[in-house]
């Protein structure tokens, strides 16, 4: 953990809509007059696209049918360990960026990459207030890897599976040319991996923000829309409140028809999340800044 150049890390599975968690930061950042090196945790995959597929398919045939981005070994966690090291002492550090599409694609095509493969490794932006990464790993423990111990704030979103799985199979297809057959494969062959290396990560999230559809998702698969955030409410648990001096009673004040449902959670209507992540994060976030004038 660092005081002058603090780590916050933002995980969930794909399709969990960590994107919303980005966009605060990025508002918060403007309005408070702070900059951020943001980390796509995609970057520290192990395998391109088409080594993936290989990847799989070899696992497939030695009797491992369920290897996924999921897991450990898909991963590059001492690159990832690195780059928290490195930032945590100095501010800087190198990523990368997984090309998900033609979009992402696009500001590297003068070095002939496509879709599903990794721009080249660069140096983080210098001179920035605060890292923030967003995957699927932001604070893994694994044999002789322990990326918890570097970050300052975790913060999980996790809305419940059915919902998750909506909007993978949403996102995928319509955004990544995908066959819901596909997508629903991939779901399924990664399931032992989530339960394994993804979900145990919630257990110590600072604060975890869960979506929860108040309209009917029972079969995901058939579902043609994904539920809109105003059909939704924000399950939002503190693992320690004193932590972060959290003032429920002020939070349900200014958060119109929220409640408390046990000690350390509140739950907010899901049209309030980014105004909820806003009005927690950026006390949280200042006290980190105070600090490090401090230090």
């Amino acid at each position: 953990m660092s005081i002058n150049h603090p780590i916050i890390a933002v995980t969930g599975s794909s399709g969990a809509n960590r994107q919303t968690v980005r966009e605060t930061f990025e508002k918060l950042c403007q309005r408070e007059k702070l900059l951020a090196a943001y980390i796509q945790g995609d970057g520290f995959h192990r395998h391109d696209r088409e080594v993936m597929k290989k990847t799989i398919a070899e696992a497939a045939a030695n009797g491992n049918p369920n290897f996924s981005h999921f897991c450990a070994e898909a991963n590059l966690f001492d690159e990832q360990e690195k780059l928290y090291q490195a930032y945590g002492k100095t501010g800087g550090g190198q990523r990368r960026f997984y090309l998900h599409n033609w979009k992402e694609a696009e500001p590297f095509k003068d070095l002939g990459l496509q879709p599903g493969q990794f721009s080249p490794w660069e140096d983080v932006p210098r001179g920035t207030d605060m890292m923030v990464y967003e995957g699927l790993h932001g604070w893994a423990t694994t044999d002789g890897i322990n990326l918890a111990r570097h970050v300052d704030l975790k913060i999980g979103v996790v809305p419940v599976v059915n919902l998750e799985w909506i909007q993978k199979i949403n996102r995928d297809t319509g955004l990544r040319g995908y066959s819901e057959e596909a997508v629903i494969d991939t779901i399924l062959r990664r399931m032992p991996d989530y339960v394994r290396d993804i979900v145990p990560q919630f257990r110590h999230s600072d604060i975890n923000f869960q979506r929860v559809p108040v309209v009917d998702t029972s079969n995901p698969i058939i579902a043609n829309d994904v539920p809109t955030i105003d059909e939704s409410v924000v399950v939002i648990r503190f693992r320690k409140p004193a932590d972060y001096d959290v003032d429920f009673p002020w939070l349900i004040r200014n958060l119109d028809d929220s409640w408390m449902s046990r000690r350390n959670t509140i739950v907010v209507p899901g049209g309030k999340m980014s105004l909820a992540m806003q009005i927690i994060l950026t006390p949280i976030i200042n006290r980190m800044m105070e600090a490090r004038t401090v230090a």
